[in-house]
């Protein structure tokens, strides 16, 4: 019974939704309902502290709320002394937009000084104006600047990576995304070029593309993503393994560090020393065999443990039942007892191990023989002597008559 008021009062409002603006040819009400004409222009961060000679960059953001397309004309109301700006968008300098009905977007207000070295620590305002083309909406918007006292050096050139460091293990593959930016007015080509360790191969790839590439075209004030993918030599030991990244035009240069961290690879290999897997018993009769444990990889073994998979009621032991840790390159030696069922009928069976490392495996199948007992043998011979005394003992009493 608790539910039901929560029922009801989700019903009424989905009832006033639909009331509020209904479905159908009715639902052009819902259109008449928003003003004829009403854009809304904001600026995304009205206040930003910057170092000086620091580009500003801020987000005008821009959304048609009325029910008629419009043309929204920008202009700058106020510049600081000292600074240049305009309005921007993907790096093309622009005095207006066409923003249709309900469509949301950004333009890009860019400033900065005239001469670096002249504009002191201080405050800066901006003030932008978004007006409709026949003037009647108007909205304007004031960008505080506040420079610091401590200077950044400004490049032409900027470099940036959300995650410079990757871990994994050496036989992994490793994909760092960059971001470059060219901060100049103009379009560049910027070279690539990497520096890592002897063996390893590093390579430069646009983003969601596979092509390899060597040198990158960048339009003036845009950014342009890219790949850097890195595969470790095969003999790399663990550790951190630091990787130099630089992109260059014929005027600036940017670095930056990227950091491989392998944990090393995990392979484990089992197997006999003569390489035979086969062996001979009797029913309910223990039979013994040794295999090894070897680690193929760069990395320890922890915990290496033994798992078998046997016919129904046989026992299959191993000595030792565990490994504790196996360091690269050792190799240790498991003794196997397998005992068939007492009831197992002569014939071949097969016994599958398991040595299950910390992050690896291996195999092996071993085929079991179970062969009579010798008792059953003697037994046969008796049972032959036998058959031969009675038909000798009939012979003869046939012979005497």
């Amino acid at each position: 019974m608790r539910g039901l008021p929560i029922r009801a009062t989700l019903l009424l409002l989905c009832l006033a939704v639909l009331l509020a603006c209904p479905v159908g040819a009715a639902g052009e009400r819902c259109k008449e309902n928003k003003p004829a004409r009403a854009f809304a222009a904001a600026l995304k961060y009205p206040e930003i502290w910057v170092a000086p000679g620091e580009k500003v960059r801020v987000d005008v953001m821009l959304h048609n709320k009325g029910r008629s397309d419009e043309t929204v004309l920008f202009k700058l109301k106020r510049v600081p002394k000292g600074w240049r700006a305009d309005i921007r968008n993907f790096g093309t300098v622009i005095g207006g937009m066409f923003l249709a009905e309900d469509r949301e977007t950004s333009v890009e207000l860019v400033a900065e000084p005239k001469d670096k070295s002249r504009i002191k620590p201080g405050e800066y305002r901006f003030v932008v104006e978004a007006a409709s083309a026949d003037g009647a909406i108007r909205h304007t918007s004031t960008l505080v600047v506040h420079v610091s006292a401590k200077e950044k050096a400004s490049r032409e050139i900027e470099l940036e990576t959300s995650y410079p460091v990757l871990k994994g293990p050496t036989d992994a593959r490793f994909e760092f995304s960059l971001e470059v930016r060219n901060n100049s007015a103009k379009e560049k080509l910027f070279n690539l070029s990497a520096q890592g360790p002897p063996g390893w191969d590093i390579s430069f790839k646009p983003a969601y593309e596979q092509k390899q590439i060597s040198s990158l075209h960048i339009k003036g004030d845009q950014s342009s993503s890219l790949s850097v993918e890195i595969t470790p030599a095969r003999d790399a030991g663990i550790g951190t393994y630091p990787i130099k990244v630089k992109v260059s035009s014929p005027t600036a240069s940017a670095e930056t560090e990227l950091k491989v961290v392998l944990t090393g690879t995990y392979r484990i290999k089992a197997g006999t020393p003569t390489g035979l897997l086969s062996l001979s018993t009797q029913a309910g009769q223990p039979a013994n065999i040794s295999f090894y444990v070897r680690n193929d990889g760069s990395a320890p073994q922890r915990e290496i443990t033994f798992l078998s998979f046997k016919p129904e009621n046989w026992k299959v032991e191993f000595k030792p039942d565990k490994i504790v840790n196996l360091k690269p390159g050792a190799l240790k030696q498991v003794e196997m007892t397998i005992t068939p069922a007492e009831r197992a009928l002569v014939g071949d069976y097969s016994v599958a191990v398991t040595a299950q490392g910390e992050k690896a495996r291996s195999n092996l199948e071993f085929r079991v023989t179970v062969k009579a007992s010798a008792a059953w043998g003697w037994i046969g011979v008796g049972i032959i002597i036998l058959v031969l005394v009675g038909l000798g003992v009939v012979f003869r009493k046939l012979g005497r008559r």
